[in-house]
């Protein structure tokens, strides 16, 4: 009888040949160095931040589950196009904050602002699924993009990233300086 469980079946055939195997490709560093391999063209999010303002608690936070959608304001939430499906939403912005990194130290680098409309009682809520993937993808190179943000959320996510390290702000770029000005 033959054992499937092992691999010593054929010892003496030596046209045997070893099957190959594929393996986890571990990634490390950045996907896009030249290699032209496995995760050519993947984003890295390391060092991105997904950050919420919410201006009517005046309350700001981060929170890491926005990567995938799952943030503590998504769950639960049916998400629409269409501002009408929730008539009584609260305002959230949900900012993509891209930190780099310079001879003189980490900075904030890039802002992607986006609006969120929840209605928790309803569970219904409006965002707009292309300006969320833009605005990180323009965060994600450094671009800021906060000018549609009110100024009372603009001045609590300045207070925030100060707050947060004021070394990053006092090296930030000037662009995102004067989009939270």
């Amino acid at each position: 009888m033959k054992d499937l469980f092992n691999n010593d079946n054929n010892k003496g055939n030596s046209e045997k040949k070893q099957k190959k195997t594929q393996g986890f490709t571990i990634l490390s560093g950045d996907s896009t160095d030249g290699h032209g391999g496995y995760g050519v063209g993947t984003i890295n999010l390391n060092n991105l931040t997904p950050i919420f303002v919410d201006p009517t608690d005046e309350e700001v936070f981060i929170d890491m589950g926005a990567l995938h959608a799952r943030s503590s304001v998504e769950k639960r939430i049916k998400f629409t196009a269409n501002r009408e499906d929730a008539p009584n939403s609260k305002l959230y912005w949900l900012v993509w904050v891209m930190v780099d990194s310079s001879s003189e130290g980490p900075y904030y680098a890039g802002l992607g602002a986006c609006e969120l409309q929840v209605d928790a009682e309803a569970r219904r809520g409006y965002k707009s699924m292309p300006e969320h993937v833009n605005n990180m993808d323009k965060a994600l190179k450094k671009r800021v993009v906060a000018d549609h943000m009110d100024d009372k959320s603009k001045a609590l996510l300045k207070k925030f990233l100060i707050d947060h390290n004021e070394e990053f702000w006092n090296r930030a770029s000037e662009d995102v300086k004067n989009a939270l000005n």
